[in-house]
């Protein structure tokens, strides 16, 4: 069996989005050949708090291998994981490579700092390397164009840094093609030396079937003769303009909406605090706060969302302006057995996932541009999704399509192009 060194800084039982990616990566790769290795950062020096039932659905066995990290200062300076750990996490994967004749490295970004141990362990082994992006690197923050901003200079550290991380590389992979569109475009000599491929947040099942053996109840919200929605996860930059023309079409719909709640949760700015508030703010503006929309801005563990998305009525998915952002929430709420309304980007993946499979009914804009598409049918597109929701029945979903979109599936379009290369 080929052996696969993923370095990834969070690992559960960090709560963090990014950690399902490598998660469920590793839980499909030893069905097709591969046998991974997990070097991550000991969860003593994470921030965010601990989620235990979600290291729960690791596999046994796996090998986990884990380094220490230096403390975080006061005041904070350096906060990201894998700028504090870089060092213990480069020795110790030139370690791995060297004694366990690892065949690939596997790095998902962010964090970004972890894409320069590639091109290290390529150097000094001939080991072969790949970077999944799972956010772009190189990307225009709002307040970035504001010269020595904080997003200004890590715009310009990502422009630095980037193509040193690239030197060498065998293998970009991406959620969407527009995560690493940009790279491409930026470095095209990678055409001819790399491969490329999109592989979309993967659903899983077992997760679902998982919380059956779990003593986890809904605690955020009590069930009521109102249509409950549940939205989960956190907020895009570019995901609050189209919040914003939602409630405002709410508010100028008053009667359509008497009787629906929307529950944000996990949405705050700070994924510890349960005051940072980012819905609250909008909702209260619209004259909807506390009677249509509700927010509750801590992260709550995974598989609590998974019990909260069990106990709504209804799951809301929410996209970007940009075309390339696919919510990776999408593949939990089809799986939630639940009826699905959306507001995305026509040119999202998740639009056709939800449609082609029959879970939800979506309401599609085209950018800052077509942000008037929510108003002008809104009425249209939620009465839609009433009839929708009456008729609705999980066994209609087409599950067939759907699992292509499924975690091992996802992990098979890996391994194919693992293959290639090695």
């Amino acid at each position: 069996m080929k052996k696969i060194l993923i370095i990834t800084p969070h690992y559960p039982p960090s709560n963090l989005a990014a950690v399902h990616r490598s998660r469920l990566f590793a839980q499909h790769l030893p069905s097709f050949g591969w046998n991974p290795i997990i070097l991550t950062v000991d969860e003593k020096h994470y921030e965010e708090e601990l989620d235990w039932n979600l290291f729960q659905l690791l596999p046994p066995n796996q090998q986990i291998s884990k380094v220490d990290a230096y403390p975080i200062s006061k005041p904070r300076l350096i906060g990201d994981i894998g700028l504090r750990a870089f060092i213990q996490l480069r020795r110790k994967a030139l370690d791995i490579v060297k004694t366990q004749n690892i065949d690939f490295v596997y790095i998902p970004i962010p964090s970004f700092y972890t894409a320069l141990i590639g091109p290290y362990l390529n150097k000094r082994t001939g080991v072969k390397f790949g970077i999944d992006y799972i956010d772009p690197w190189v990307h225009r923050f709002p307040g970035s164009e504001q010269i020595f901003s904080r997003h200004w200079m890590s715009t310009q550290l990502a422009k630095l840094l980037e193509p040193k991380a690239l030197k060498g590389v065998s293998l970009i992979t991406g959620v969407a093609e527009g995560y690493y569109a940009g790279v491409l475009e930026r470095n095209n000599q990678l055409s001819k030396t790399c491969l490329f491929g999109a592989m979309p947040y993967g659903g899983e099942q077992g997760d679902h079937l998982g919380l059956h053996n779990l003593e986890i109840h809904p605690y955020l919200f009590k069930n009521n003769k109102k249509l409950q929605f549940v939205y989960a996860g956190a907020m895009l930059p570019k995901a609050y303009k189209p919040l914003e023309e939602l409630f405002k079409a709410i508010s100028t719909n008053a009667a359509l909406f008497e009787n629906v709640e929307f529950h944000f949760i996990g949405t705050g700015s700070l994924s510890n605090d349960e005051t940072s508030y980012t819905i609250r703010p909008i909702a209260i503006k619209y004259n909807i706060w506390d009677s249509v929309v509700f927010e509750y801005p801590k992260r709550i563990p995974y598989l609590d969302v998974l019990v909260h998305l069990n106990a709504a009525d209804a799951v809301f998915i929410l996209g970007s302006t940009e075309p390339h952002y696919t919510p990776s929430k999408t593949y939990q709420a089809v799986l939630s057995n639940k009826p699905i309304w959306a507001i995305l980007h026509e040119q999202s993946s998740a639009s056709k996932i939800l449609t082609t499979t029959k879970a939800g009914v979506v309401l599609k804009i085209n950018g800052l541009e077509g942000l008037k598409n929510i108003s002008q049918n809104i009425n249209e597109s939620f009465n839609e999704f009433l009839l929708f929701k009456k008729s609705y029945n999980p066994e209609q979903v087409d599950l067939e399509t759907f699992n292509e979109f499924s975690a091992k599936k996802v992990t098979e379009k890996l391994v194919e192009l693992l293959n290639k290369i090695i």
